[in-house]
């Protein structure tokens, strides 16, 4: 199958990646919520930049070990599907504490370098985002391609969809500040976040090796 097929999927599947609420989604909602729209924007590009890291990071080693371990594949889907399902559990267990995950309270960071500094951070330290470029984005390469510069292309994809999706997420943000600031919508939120997870971990667990 050619990459140009393979791109419409791949876009679906990183579309929902991004719809997941979670942390990037947590610090973009506070960004917005305390900063504005403007601190929001550039956060969304910190978050941008750390996909294309985890990509490129992913290309550079995981073309070097799957070339030459199925094994090492295995392992690291597994342990993917498994840290998926902790967060997922982890997530619902927050709710025990009234707002869930997404709590908005706190500082938020306008300054253009340090917005975009914490976008790129939080996606740096986002299990989710790692998952997805190690474990993910490989399956999505075609045979006759190759691994390196197929990461290295659907991240940039990835990325731009990302993007796409946060924008749109802020404008919303910002005219529905006080809608989200009530505890039962952010609880509604976690519960969308912890289901996510568990179809994301059982997706990566009945996928197909590359």
């Amino acid at each position: 199958m050619s990459l140009l097929r393979i791109i419409p999927l791949f876009d679906f599947t990183a579309l929902i990646l991004a719809m997941v609420p979670g942390q990037g989604m947590a610090m973009v909602m506070r960004q917005t919520m305390i900063g504005g729209a403007r601190a929001g924007y550039l956060s969304v590009l910190g978050n941008a930049m750390g996909l294309l890291t985890w990509g490129l990071l992913s290309a550079v080693g995981l073309s070097q070990v799957f070339r030459h371990s199925v094994l090492a594949y295995d392992l690291l889907k597994y342990a993917g599907v498994l840290y998926l399902g902790y967060l997922a559990l982890t997530t619902l267990w927050s709710l025990r504490r009234g707002v869930g995950v997404f709590d908005p309270s706190g500082n938020a960071q306008q300054r253009p370098l340090a917005a975009i500094r914490l976008g790129l951070l939080t996606n740096l330290t986002n299990v989710k985002a790692c998952v997805f470029a190690v474990a993910f984005i490989p399956q999505f390469v075609p045979r006759s391609m190759s691994l390196g510069l197929g990461i290295v292309v659907l991240s940039l994809v990835q990325a731009c969809i990302s993007t796409c999706w946060y924008t749109s997420f802020v404008a919303s943000v910002d005219k529905a500040a006080r809608l989200l600031a009530r505890p039962s919508v952010r609880q509604w939120l976690t519960g969308i976040s912890a289901a996510g997870l568990f179809v994301l971990a059982l997706t990566l667990l009945f996928s197909s090796p590359r």
